[in-house]
C-alpha cells in the first residue's frame, strides 16, 4: 500500500466544514500525514460582485476577495484551534477561479496523495446528494477522493436504502 504524507482538506466554509476537516485531521494524524487545506473563491462570485460595482455600488473585486479570505481564515482558525491536529502540520491555500480546476491544480502541485472533501458545498441544495464540484473531482482526480457526507444526508440515503 503506498504511503501518504499529504492529504488535500477542500473546504467550502459550509455547514459541515468543521466536520469535514476533523475527519482529515483524523486521518492525517492516523497517515502521519501532512494537511493542506484548500478553499477555492469561486470566480462567478468575483464576476458578480464586479457587475454589482458595475451598478454604482461601492464594491469592488480586490476588496470583496480580501474580505472574503480574512472571514475565512478566521473560521478556519477556530476550527484548527478545536481540533487535536498540530499546526504546523497544515498548509493553507486560497484560490480565486472555477472549484474544480483550482482544487486539482493544487493537487497536482502539492504532490498531494488524497483529497477529503464534503459531497455539497455551500448552496446545500436539499435533493443533490452529489454537488456539482465534488462530483467533477472525482471524475477527474488523480489521487483518491474521500467524500464525506453530513448526518441529515447519510440518513436520506439510509432510509432510500432500507426504509423501517
Amino acid at each position: 500500500m503506498e504511503e501518504f504524507r499529504k492529504i488535500i482538506v477542500a473546504l467550502a466554509f459550509s455547514d459541515y466544514s468543521k466536520g469535514i476537516f476533523n475527519y482529515a485531521a483524523g486521518l492525517a494524524l492516523k497517515l502521519d500525514a501532512d494537511l493542506t487545506v484548500v478553499h477555492v473563491i469561486n470566480s462567478r462570485d468575483v464576476a458578480a460582485v464586479t457587475t454589482i460595482s458595475g451598478m454604482g455600488y461601492e464594491v469592488d473585486e480586490v476588496h470583496y476577495i480580501e474580505n472574503v479570505k480574512k472571514e475565512r481564515q478566521k473560521i478556519l482558525d477556530g476550527i484548527v484551534k478545536g481540533s487535536s491536529f498540530p499546526t504546523d502540520r497544515i498548509h493553507t491555500i486560497f484560490k480565486v477561479g472555477n472549484p474544480v480546476d483550482e482544487l486539482l491544480t493544487v493537487a497536482v502541485e502539492e504532490k498531494a496523495d488524497m483529497i477529503v472533501m464534503g459531497t455539497k458545498g455551500r448552496t446545500d441544495l436539499a435533493h443533490i446528494l452529489v454537488g456539482s464540484v465534488a462530483e467533477k473531482v472525482f471524475r477527474r482526480s488523480p489521487v483518491p477522493v474521500i467524500s464525506l457526507r453530513d448526518e441529515k444526508t447519510a440518513e436520506r440515503m439510509r432510509q432510500r436504502i432500507h426504509p423501517e
